[in-house]
């Protein structure tokens, strides 16, 4: 079910916050991580500095992902915002998903965080070690990470109850 409305989000969005959702959601990066990412910096694998944090990550990317990254950046961003010199801003990423969301219907909050809980969602179900999921995303602690793998639970529940037919009791 999430995997089916990320998808359909991001059929809806511009090309180039299409390339950012895909970045969140391989990586799980912040948004504000993603869009200061310079073209030296797009390899296979590579640090970061996280900015909220400041903890560094390693950060892979595979190559379909990278050609399409390259062929974008310009000399300084790899997002390059409107104006000269300046990278995408997150607000006009914010925007573009939230007019997709729209779009499609979504019942859910959709955001460009919302990547990072999907990001944690696939981990989990990939490896089902809460504690992986953890350190993937340098969290500190374990309380937000399982606040985050059960975003799949928790829309896809929402989303049924908000669906319900009007006069039908909930359960």
């Amino acid at each position: 079910m999430l995997e089916k409305e990320v998808e359909l989000v991001l059929d809806l969005l511009t090309y180039e916050n299409r390339l950012v959702m895909r970045t969140l959601l391989h990586t799980g990066l912040r948004i504000g991580d993603v869009l200061q990412l310079r073209p030296w910096q797009l390899k296979p694998n590579f640090w970061i500095t996280e900015q909220k944090t400041g903890k560094r990550r390693q950060v892979g990317l595979p190559e379909p992902l990278l050609a399409d990254l390259r062929e974008s950046a310009d000399s300084e961003w790899v997002f390059p915002g409107a104006k000269p010199g300046k990278h995408r801003t997150r607000q006009a990423v914010w925007k573009d998903v939230k007019r997709a969301a729209a779009a499609a219907r979504l019942t859910a909050n959709a955001a460009p965080h919302s990547a990072r809980k999907v990001y944690a969602v696939k981990l989990l179900e990939k490896y089902g070690d809460i504690d992986r999921v953890r350190r993937a995303l340098n969290h500190g602690g374990i309380e937000v990470t399982l606040i985050y793998a059960m975003a799949d639970k928790r829309l896809t529940a929402k989303g049924r109850r908000r669906r319900s037919k009007p006069g039908r009791k909930r359960a």
